[in-house]
């Protein structure tokens, strides 16, 4: 019997190791994962930057659906027939996700093996896929040079006199109110809902309208319906390429936050997840860039970007510190209370 050396073992274990990663490579290229997001055109963006590369190099196809809806999500968690390996939350829906139990453990050795997220972007349940800002907008041809700069001008009628619009919803008019009326952004909550609605009730008959969409919000800037308004902020930067006379207040703008988690029960975990460190190239960030306005935490994303157009991100340290940490969490809690209390409010 001839006798087996140290280098034959050797070889035999790294034969073993290449026949482990082709078997682990071929099952792969057998899975397709399915990803549940908001659809419309940002779904081609994301097919042409991520979706196809990712198959190219992994063997792993991605099929893409839409709309995001946690009223599916629960149910396909509850009767054990989940369609979704990876699904597109908000902030409010991911509370309810954890709450109960809808929701996988993120494996981060996978999704981000060098801790190189930040922690507001790296959480138990999710990753931070996308963020996006609700500011104050104003018209820069009504103030006779001036520009306002904070809540408490947008109260400010005699200063800065004119027409506002807010959205329909207490949700972030509260924060606003208390804002202006002088509270910290880091002692918002819990909220003192008798303090908002009090300020509130000064600003109530100079708020020309009570916008719905986000079509609605800016239009009435241009129409000029308003000299002022709240506004999602990736809204404004094309206005003001085609020259319109509109501009950002980030100063007290509500920070808010999407991710990307995992279903219980979903049939490809490892492959989604392989999926979500895509999202942290840089370089891939930034063409994401082109076509929406509303980054995540990509490692090196600011740095992958034209100075002037990172200023005009929610995520640029100037505009992070000046901004408040919307709170989901306080909302999922109060939310149907305060919106009864928000509909009696607007009657009044």
């Amino acid at each position: 019997m001839t006798a087996v050396t140290k280098r034959d073992l050797g070889r035999l274990a790294l034969g073993g190791a290449a026949l482990a990663a082709m078997g682990a490579s071929a099952r792969a290229q057998g899975v397709t994962i399915t990803v549940n997001g908001s659809g419309g055109s940002l779904a081609k963006s994301l097919e042409r930057i991520y979706e196809k590369p990712f198959t190219a190099e992994t063997g792993i196809g991605v099929r893409a659906t839409a709309p995001v809806s946690l009223a599916k999500l629960k149910a396909m968690v509850e009767t054990g027939n989940m369609e979704w390996d990876l699904t597109e939350m908000g902030g409010a829906d991911m509370i309810e996700g954890v709450k109960n139990g809808w929701l996988t453990e993120i494996d981060w050795s996978i999704v981000d093996p060098d801790n190189k997220l930040p922690p507001i972007a790296r959480q138990k349940y999710g990753m931070v896929t996308s963020t996006f800002s609700t500011v104050i907008a104003y018209r820069t041809d009504k103030f006779g040079g001036k520009a306002p700069k904070s809540w408490a001008d947008f109260w400010d009628v005699k200063s800065f006199p004119g027409p506002r619009a807010l959205q329909d919803s207490p949700v972030q008019n509260l924060e606003f109110a208390l804002l202006a009326d002088g509270v910290p952004a880091d002692k918002l909550y819990p909220l003192d809902v008798e303090r908002a609605f009090k300020k509130l009730d000064q600003i109530k008959r100079d708020v020309a309208a009570w916008w719905t969409t986000g079509a609605q919000q800016v239009q009435l800037l241009v129409d000029g319906e308003a000299v002022m308004g709240t506004v999602w902020n990736g809204r404004v930067p094309p206005l003001k390429k085609e020259g319109k006379p509109v501009d950002i207040i980030w100063n007290g703008g509500a920070l808010q936050l999407s991710y990307w988690a995992v279903p219980k029960g979903a049939r490809h975990p490892k492959e989604a997840m392989r999926y979500m460190k895509s999202r942290l190239d840089p370089d891939k960030g930034a063409q994401l860039l082109q076509d929406s306005p509303y980054p995540g935490f990509a490692p090196g994303l600011i740095e992958k970007v034209d100075p002037a157009l990172a200023k005009t991100l929610p995520i640029h340290p100037d505009n992070v510190a000046v901004q408040y940490s919307f709170n989901p969490e306080y909302w999922s809690e109060h939310r149907p209370k305060l919106t009864d209390r928000w509909a009696a409010w607007l009657l009044s």
